[in-house]
């Protein structure tokens, strides 16, 4: 980067339990064990209040994770390709994930990945410990997001959403991909009990947060806590669309 020519400042916002926005210019260098010429960031973690782990991770040329990521009996995992191509492997199965290509991976399962090209490769990855219910399980499931038609979002033509894993009380979660048209936007502010972990894959566009507007626009990250006030306006050229996690098919706990 070399040395400032101007002023320091942020676009980022932390609000420890609350939300937060991560802008990606002031992303700094995690090591974390296993990956292989690998660039990672950690965004999401419990240190900011979320109850799961959100990284962002560029593979250069000859980028790998070996040693597998996740495996652990109540661990539950899942990686979407931002960019590039990835070969990704878990129970001695091997998927080819390119751009919208994803992988979840069920507890006890780990992840193997390996970038498949000379360029960079760029992934969203995620890990969330499993709730268990009695009579269910999850299993592995990939797939293309480009491939899943959108459907329209509460009944508005201009806003939609996709799911990325089925909707069946086996799993304890599920990432969608929810897109506004230019000038679209939430039908009423949100509040609610599930919590988020958001990239932002293409757009412009305001998002509320705890009642505050804060601008974001393509490879921000937000992370969005329990019970806090949130929607989001399209503003642009282009759609404001982003990829996001929720906890779901749940009882909460006492």
């Amino acid at each position: 980067m070399g040395y400032p020519k101007d002023l320091l400042s942020s676009r980022s916002i932390i609000k420890h339990g609350l939300y937060a926005l991560i802008a990606p210019e002031g992303l700094v260098n995690n090591v974390i064990p296993g990956f292989e010429n690998c660039t990672i960031s950690v965004l999401g973690s419990p240190k900011l209040g979320a109850s799961f782990v959100d990284y962002v991770v560029t593979m250069h040329k000859g980028g790998k994770n070996s040693e597998g990521f996740c495996g652990q009996e109540n661990v539950e995992s899942f990686v979407y390709v931002l960019g590039g191509k990835v070969k990704a492997t878990a129970a001695g199965k091997e998927y080819i994930l390119e751009e919208s290509g994803y992988l979840y991976c069920p507890p006890g399962t780990k992840m193997y990945l390996e970038n498949f090209v000379e360029e960079d490769s760029r992934l969203f990855l995620y890990k969330q410990k499993y709730r268990p219910l009695e009579g269910r399980k999850p299993w592995a499931i990939s797939g293309h997001a480009n491939n899943i038609e959108f459907r329209d979002y509460d009944d508005m033509h201009n806003v939609h959403i996709k799911d990325l894993l089925p909707t069946d009380l086996d799993f304890d979660m599920n990432f969608h991909i929810l897109s506004f048209d230019p000038a679209a936007s939430h039908p009423f502010i949100e509040t609610h009990v599930q919590e988020h972990g958001a990239y932002l894959l293409s757009g412009e566009g305001m998002y509320n947060l705890d009642n505050e507007w804060i601008p974001v626009k393509k490879g921000d990250y937000i992370f969005m806590g329990p019970y806090v006030h949130q929607a989001a306006y399209a503003v642009g050229r282009e759609p404001l669309a982003y990829v996001y996690s929720k906890d779901c098919n749940r009882d909460p706990e006492l």
